[in-house]
């Protein structure tokens, strides 16, 4: 059985992960809408990526019946370039303050598999960051994003750009578990 505390945040990181994948892919679709076909495929693949995120968290949720999530979501956006900020600011807030302390419980609480969960997404969510600034610069020069294809592997939700390594250096899955978006 799963403790109290870890449980709770295992369900508020899958809610917040839900969420970015269902926003990422509205992106997406503004992105594409508006003239920037590799910004979109971009929001594309870092919505399946968050998706990865929170089919992994939910494995190891046991709670059973309904309850609450609490999720940090940021609303608002009507721009390509003012969703690319809160997908920096999103990704932000999970690399320096929710995945560390998540961490830090699950650790504490000898919650292995739940620690596995968010270090994988904590780790995915630094090359998610930086993905967005580069595509936010492109968009402040008023070019799309030159990108090639971007690999997302499927265990862990890392993202990378080009052709995937040999094996994941999140969680060490071999290259077919890439999934491309070209």
């Amino acid at each position: 059985m799963v403790r109290p505390m870890t449980e709770d945040n295992l369900i508020s990181a899958f809610a917040g992960e839900s969420q970015a994948h269902m926003r990422y892919l509205l992106y997406a679709d503004r992105a594409e809408q508006q003239g920037y076909p590799n910004i979109s495929r971009l929001f594309k693949a870092v919505a399946y990526a968050e998706k990865v995120h929170a089919v992994n968290h939910y494995k190891n949720i046991q709670h059973k019946g309904d309850t609450k999530t609490v999720a940090g979501a940021l609303f608002g956006s009507r721009t390509v370039e003012e969703d690319l900020q809160n997908g920096i600011d999103g990704e932000h807030f999970e690399i320096d303050e929710m995945y560390p302390a998540y961490m830090a419980v699950a650790k504490a609480q000898e919650e292995h598999a739940a620690e596995v969960s968010f270090r994988f997404a904590w780790e995915a969510e630094k090359t998610h960051a930086s993905f967005f600034e580069r595509a936010k610069d492109a968009i402040i020069n008023e070019k799309d994003l030159e990108i090639n294809q971007i690999g997302v592997c499927t265990i862990c939700g890392y993202t990378i750009e080009n052709e995937p390594p040999d094996r994941c250096p999140i969680c060490k899955a071999k290259k077919e578990r890439f999934t491309l978006f070209q």
